[in-house]
C-alpha cells in the first residue's frame, strides 16, 4: 500500500495515540482508551485504511 498520511497528520496521530494509551495505562481513562493504539499505529506506518477507502491523501505532492 502507498503511504497516504502526511507528516503533520502522522505526528498528530502519534501524539493522540500516545496520550490515549498513556492515560488509560495510568487509570485516568477506562479501557476504551486503548483504542488509541489505532491512531498510534497508523501514524507510525503512514497508512490510513479509511483514507484509502475514501480516496483521501494528506501527503504532499511530489514534483
Amino acid at each position: 500500500m502507498k503511504a497516504n498520511a502526511g507528516t503533520i497528520d502522522r505526528a498528530l496521530r502519534v501524539i493522540a495515540g500516545l496520550a490515549l494509551v498513556g492515560l488509560t495505562a495510568t487509570g485516568t481513562l477506562p479501557m476504551w482508551g486503548y483504542i488509541g493504539a489505532v491512531p498510534l499505529l497508523t501514524g507510525l506506518i503512514g497508512i490510513c485504511p479509511a483514507y484509502s477507502i475514501f480516496g483521501i491523501s494528506t501527503c504532499s505532492m511530489k514534483k
